[in-house]
Formats: C-alpha cells, sequence, structure tokens
C-alpha cells in the first residue's frame, strides 16, 4: 500500500551568487549540491544546517557547468575561459585546471565508471579526456555550430549531443562515428539527456519543446510543447517515470512520461530558470535562475519504492538490455521540421503504451515555506552496507590521491620551469662575464 501521492515542496533556498545559475548537480551521497554561475565561481552547498557553503575562485570567467563524478569525491566545471577545473569538493577547494578547447565549454560528463570526461564547446568539438592526468583521447567533430551538451549513456557506450545547428547526434565511443543524427528541433539545442534505461534520450531547445527519442528505433516518442519560451534544462528522474524542465517562462515543469503529459507546473524561480537537476535517488531536485538563487525541493509525487525498476535498469545496462550500435537503425532522411515532429505517433516506452492526456496538471505558485531538510537514505541495493561503504570510502581515497598526484604534478611543472629559467639567465650571465674578460 503505497501512500498518496503529494506536490513537490521547496525545502531549502541557498543564496550567494552574484550573477546567473548556469548548473547545479548533487552529490550521490546526498550532503552536497554545487553550482556553477556567471560569476565565474563554483558553489558547493553543505545541506547540514551548521556547515558554510564553499565558493571555489579559479575560472577567469562564466562557470557554465558542473558536474560531480560518480562517487561524488570531484567535481568537474566547464568555463567560458576554455578551460576544465577538477575540483576536491572540502573545505580546501584544491583544483587541477586543463585547457579544453579554443572556445567557451559549455559542458562537462563523466563516463559511469568515473574514468572519462566528455567535454563540448563553442569550437564546434566534442572532446574525450582520462580524469586521471586529464590526457586527450580523441575529438568528434560533425557540428556545424556551438555544441551546448553533450552526455554519456548509462554504460558508457554511446554520447548523445545537442547542438546550434538544431540537430541532435548520436555517437559510437568505440568506432568515434556519429550513428545518427536527429533533426527535429526548430530551433538551438540547449540540453540533452539519457534516460536511465540508456534506450532513449532527450532534448531541451530554444524552440520552447522537450522531446523524446526512442534510440534502439530513432523514432520520435514524445513532444511537449508546454513551456512558452527558451527550455534551458533537463533531467530524468532515477526511475526513468519523470522527466524534469527548466525555461526562460520562469517555470520549473515535471512531465509524466508513462502518461505522455504535464505532471507539474512549478513556480519559485524570479525570471528564467536556467538549471535544473534531480539527486541520484531522485528524492530531490534542485534548480537555478537568472535571480542568482539555488532551490532545492523534495519530490513527494513519486512515493513508489522503485528498488525492482532501478535493479533492472542496472541489469540492463550491464547484460543485453543496453543499446548497441547494431540495435540502432541505419540513418535515413528526415523531414527536418517541426510539422514532422508533431505529426509522429507516440511509441512505445519501455513496453508501456504512452496517451496524451487533456487533463489539467496540478500546480504550485510562489508560496512555498522553506521546511527543514531531511536527510534521505542513500540507494545501496543489494549490496551490505558495510562493504558499500567499505568500497565507497576507498574509490574516495583513490580520487583524492590521484586528483593529489595532478597537483604535485603541476607543481613540479612550475618548479621545472623556474629551474630551467633560473639556469638561462645563469648562462647568460656567464656569457657576459667571459665576454667582458
Amino acid at each position: 500500500m503505497t501512500s498518496p501521492l503529494e506536490d513537490p515542496s521547496l525545502e531549502r533556498h541557498f543564496k550567494g551568487h552574484r550573477d546567473t545559475v548556469t548548473s547545479v548537480d548533487f552529490n550521490p551521497n546526498m550532503k552536497q549540491l554545487a553550482s556553477g554561475s556567471m560569476d565565474n565561481c563554483l558553489m558547493v552547498w553543505n545541506f547540514k544546517p551548521q556547515m558554510r557553503a564553499y565558493r571555489f575562485v579559479g575560472h577567469k570567467d562564466a562557470v557554465m557547468n558542473v558536474r560531480f563524478s560518480p562517487s561524488g569525491h570531484l567535481v568537474a566545471s566547464a568555463s567560458r575561459d576554455k578551460t576544465v577545473r577538477l575540483w576536491i569538493p572540502s573545505v580546501k577547494g584544491e583544483s587541477t585546471v586543463f585547457k579544453a578547447h579554443t572556445a567557451t565549454v559549455r559542458s562537462v560528463d563523466f563516463s559511469g565508471d568515473g574514468q572519462t570526461l566528455v567535454t563540448a564547446s563553442d569550437d564546434k568539438t566534442i572532446k574525450l579526456w582520462t580524469v586521471h592526468r586529464q590526457k586527450f583521447l580523441f575529438s568528434l567533430n560533425q557540428h556545424m555550430n556551438w555544441v551546448r551538451s553533450a552526455k554519456f549513456s548509462p554504460d558508457g557506450r554511446l554520447i548523445v549531443s545537442g547542438s546550434d545547428d538544431k540537430t541532435v547526434k548520436l555517437w559510437d565511443r568505440n568506432s568515434k562515428e556519429c550513428v545518427h543524427t536527429f533533426h527535429e528541433h526548430g530551433g538551438f539545442v540547449n540540453h540533452v539527456e539519457f534516460h536511465p534505461s540508456g534506450t532513449c534520450i532527450a532534448s531541451a531547445g530554444t524552440d520552447s519543446t522537450v522531446k523524446v527519442w526512442d534510440i534502439r528505433m530513432n523514432k520520435l516518442l514524445q513532444h511537449y510543447t508546454a513551456h512558452s519560451a527558451a527550455v534551458n534544462s533537463l533531467s530524468f528522474h532515477s526511475s526513468g517515470n519523470y522527466l524534469l524542465s527548466g525555461s526562460d517562462d520562469g517555470q520549473l515543469k515535471v512531465f509524466d512520461l508513462l502518461e505522455g503529459r504535464l505532471f507539474y507546473t512549478l513556480h519559485g524561480h524570479q525570471g528564467p530558470v536556467t538549471a535544473v537537476a534531480f539527486s541520484r535517488s531522485g528524492e530531490y531536485f534542485g534548480s537555478g535562475g537568472s535571480d542568482e538563487q539555488v532551490l532545492v525541493w523534495k519530490t513527494n509525487f513519486d512515493q513508489v519504492d522503485f528498488t525492482e525498476l532501478l535493479q533492472s535498469h542496472k541489469q540492463r545496462a550491464g547484460e543485453n538490455g543496453a543499446p548497441t550500435v547494431a540495435d540502432i537503425a541505419p540513418k535515413v532522411q528526415r523531414p527536418s521540421s517541426a510539422g514532422a515532429a508533431k505529426s509522429a505517433k507516440p511509441a512505445s516506452f519501455d513496453d508501456v503504451e504512452m496517451r496524451s492526456s487533456d487533463s489539467r496538471p496540478r500546480s504550485r505558485g510562489d508560496d512555498f515555506q522553506p521546511r527543514s531538510t531531511t536527510q534521505p537514505l542513500e540507494e545501496r541495493g543489494t549490496m551490505p552496507p558495510q562493504l558499500a561503504g567499505t568500497l565507497e570510502h576507498i574509490v574516495g581515497q583513490l580520487d583524492i590521491l590521484t586528483q593529489t598526484v595532478s597537483l604535485l604534478e603541476q607543481r613540479l611543472t612550475m618548479t621545472e620551469d623556474k629551474l630551467r629559467e633560473c639556469l638561462d639567465n645563469q648562462h647568460q650571465l656567464s656569457q657576459q662575464v667571459r665576454q667582458k674578460d
């Protein structure tokens, strides 16, 4: 017997940024939330009331995107200063930096195993890097305009990207080839996201639409026109049943993917909503806006125990269910018009029929009263909690060691450069002395 559904509630609001918030992401351990801003700073907000927020200063221009590693012990930030930084989200705020692109870096994402980064840039390229030592691996180069978003599939075998060339592209990481291009957007593609099952993708555009495709059939499943302005950000709930969006119209919207309809409209920001993200467990979601605020909401509408469903997603990703290149239909010429999207009939979404509904979504106003945050229980599957905790601690220590080694390597390089400079000066001085003699 499940408890009755409730509306989402505003739990916390964080103030500290001095310009538009561009990105939000939850630490998987649910103790922190990271946010990036046009004020050049990365903020890490601690959920414990007695712990102050960390402001990380290092980027020389706007921070466009932030992302926690799967272990939660690193935060990656992408910036308009053309660099990516990897931070240890502690009070020291140490970071390593590398020049990733020749223009603004719009997006950064970790692979599921935490070993690889994918970045997207205004230089029209997508690049892959190792997390350890930030070694460049390869580029993906078929977009014709700025690339605003690029994400790994849950199993890391595919990459999805969205661009100002109005296309969404799907890439095979091993062959480094674009395996399909979706042309249905009538404007720039601001954000792309993989469904937790790995079988679908969602995209948000300046054409005010949200679209969901099945990448096994390359078929448009759902087309939402609920927003009245550009849609900036998307996030799937961990169950895969809901999709969250934020728009320039100042609203957050939750879509029920099983019913194929708008579920909630939420108001909390004064002005455009520029960033949204569900927590990994799905119990909370965060949002950021041009009002410089970061809000944390409790989901509430999802009272069902999704342990079995999440487990099935993991099995699917690990066995035969996750899509491979062979699952993706061959390329076909598609009409690149909004009309094509509207005429597409809903297809099956993980074998559940989706139907449109005219019923009005429940809506919340601006009258939210913040409540004290309750600490969520972390999803741990069937692994014994003690073992899970030990493994998490080991992974965390390895991440910190990796960062420490990278920092030491940077400092050693700086020392070598200074030493070389000193030797060169000494050599020049000795030559001048000889010439005088």
